[in-house]
């Protein structure tokens, strides 16, 4: 089933539309939350780190949730500061977030091929020391937007592009998926072929989908010039008859990169969408009436 963003989620958190989560719970976004960046690759004379946001207030006996955010950029650029709104509210959340720098093309002269294995190094990262980060390893979830959208889903699905020097005996495999517009479908006709070529069978998620696939959220405007409504609806279809659950939201005349802070309507019901789904895998403590205020400080 398809879901427009004012119809009720099919789940037990059954609501009347997501507007509706916009009215209690105030997530002051607090510049003060625990913060470090840790490096997680070395490659050559690149260092690769991430920015880690902890909960404002640690429970040392208890682990706590992940998400796990790839910037977009067509493996070309981008950074970092893209996703830190999300994490600060995640966190405020009680999740652990991690912002993942890896390898792209204007900064490292790389393929999208080694953006891909830096996402699964990083996946790695995280649940090899989730002790030390205080994580679940079996609740992480990844995350992205565009072409990290797409990294976000190749780390679920994609068995190709691992890096030699990685533990290989630790799964890369999120527990579950936030995918914003992700580009999922690399085949012909599909977002970078040009530059993947006929490797996108070993590379491209919507080619890839198997059973035991994570659950997913996947976001979408109607009017996204880089993927149709057709792909994302198509890959909805193959997830459910993998068994896999995949709920789809559509946004009526909304372009490629709606949901970003700076278009903080749609970021506000993505972001809301994304925490209801995330409550209701038991990733979040239930909270139905959520309030996202503009507090975020400039970058």
């Amino acid at each position: 089933m398809v879901y427009s963003p004012y119809s009720h989620y099919s789940t037990s958190l059954r609501i009347k539309g997501i507007s509706s989560l916009f009215l209690l719970l105030s997530l002051s976004i607090q510049i003060g939350l625990s913060q470090e960046k840790i490096l997680y690759k070395e490659v050559d004379t690149t260092q690769l780190h991430l920015e880690v946001y902890y909960p404002p207030k640690i429970d040392s006996s208890q682990l706590h949730s992940a998400m796990v955010f790839f910037f977009g950029g067509g493996w070309n650029g981008g950074g970092t500061g893209q996703f830190h709104p999300h994490a600060h509210h995640f966190s405020s959340r009680g999740m652990v977030c991690f912002l993942v720098e890896y390898r792209v093309t204007s900064r490292n002269q790389t393929t999208p091929f080694e953006s891909l294995k830096d996402a699964k190094s990083a996946m790695r990262f995280v649940r090899g020391n989730a002790n030390k980060f205080g994580v679940d390893p079996d609740k992480i979830v990844a995350a992205g937007g565009s072409a990290g959208g797409h990294l976000a889903a190749a780390t679920a699905l994609i068995s190709a592009y691992d890096d030699p020097s990685d533990d290989l005996s630790v799964s890369c495999i999120p527990n579950a998926l936030v995918l914003f517009n992700p580009v999922i479908d690399n085949g012909p006709g599909g977002y970078g072929f040009s530059r993947i070529g006929s490797y996108y069978k070993a590379f491209s998620p919507l080619h890839n989908i198997q059973a035991g696939a994570p659950p997913t959220v996947f976001f979408l405007g109607t009017r996204d010039e880089l993927v149709p409504v057709e792909t994302a609806t198509y890959y909805q279809r193959t997830m459910e008859r993998v068994g896999s659950r995949c709920e789809l939201f559509l946004y009526n005349k909304q372009g490629h990169g709606f949901f970003n802070y700076g278009n903080f309507r749609y970021y506000k019901k993505t972001l809301s969408a994304s925490d209801l789904f995330l409550q209701s895998l038991g990733y979040l403590p239930t909270e139905t009436r959520l309030r996202i205020t503009k507090q975020f400080p400039k970058e």
